[in-house]
């Protein structure tokens, strides 16, 4: 059997199979010593080969290679790193100014990161009806910084019809990946896009006005209007994997498109 991987908890996975069955998997002993540089070996949206044991329980013995995939270093000290989502048409980062408050080195990295593995990054700046006049501004300017580049921003509130309505038609017939700190909001603007969907949200922490995990772990969800949306738990940082400084700059489009120019072969483009 193949099958798509929903939900990874890192000791079972939930997998849809190619005849639309979900069922309940371990990874197979053999597999989950090979790769050690990871601490997920399987990850959501991975596509896998299964096998059925005699006892009836159902194992993952192949994982077929990732067209792309977002990665992150692991919150530990270690060199470890973990696998946000593989195989992804695009990734949505959603931000917010307050409420937390995304910085814009989070962004930077996070669209990096995109850019390493060829995902296609949009920036969803959520929470608008919440903010003063002197924030708008400050939001607009952020937003033409990173459209001057190529970049595809939205301002949006989960509680207006019409906001939701254009993220809905971001994410018709793609499979997406919601990424963004705890408390921005991601899981409220998914249960407006498909209210089928129901998913539980969690409260801002009054102390440091951040937000608290609700999402434990990565899980695929099917859109009832065509498409797969992937909600990840929230992030508070992302360290930069598999690449060395030299490269970074490669990774900025507004560098990239002068990078000819440079006379050095190992700049790294930081003024």
């Amino acid at each position: 059997m193949q099958g798509l991987v929903m939900k990874s908890t890192g000791s079972w996975y939930l997998v849809k199979t190619d005849n639309g069955s979900i069922i309940e998997c371990r990874l197979k002993g053999k597999l989950r010593l090979e790769d050690r540089k990871t601490t997920n070996p399987v990850a959501v949206g991975d596509i896998v080969k299964l096998q059925r044991d005699e006892d009836g329980s159902n194992q993952i013995v192949t994982i077929l290679p990732r067209k792309n995939y977002i990665i992150r270093k692991s919150i530990n000290l270690s060199k470890q790193a973990h696998i946000i989502a593989s195989n992804l048409d695009q990734a949505i980062l959603v931000a917010t100014l307050v409420a937390p408050r995304t910085s814009l080195g989070f962004i930077d990295r996070f669209l990096v990161t995109a850019e390493a593995y060829g995902i296609n990054a949009k920036i969803v700046f959520n929470k608008c009806d919440v903010l003063d006049d002197e924030m708008i501004e400050l939001q607009n300017d952020i937003i033409k910084l990173y459209t001057d580049i190529g970049y595809q921003c939205y301002s949006i509130s989960s509680f207006n019809n019409e906001d939701v309505e254009m993220i809905k038609d971001l994410l018709k017939d793609k499979t997406t990946l919601l990424s963004g700190h705890s408390g921005v909001g991601k899981t409220t603007l998914i249960n407006a896009i498909d209210s089928k969907l129901d998913l539980r949200t969690g409260d801002i922490s009054a102390a440091h006005l951040k937000g608290m995990h609700t999402t434990t772990f990565a899980e695929l969800f099917p859109l009832s209007f065509g498409g797969n949306i992937i909600d990840s738990p929230g992030i508070k940082e992302l360290g930069l994997v598999e690449m060395k400084k030299e490269e970074i700059g490669h990774y900025f489009p507004e560098i990239r498109a002068l990078i000819n120019e440079c006379k050095f072969n190992n700049c790294i483009h930081v003024n």
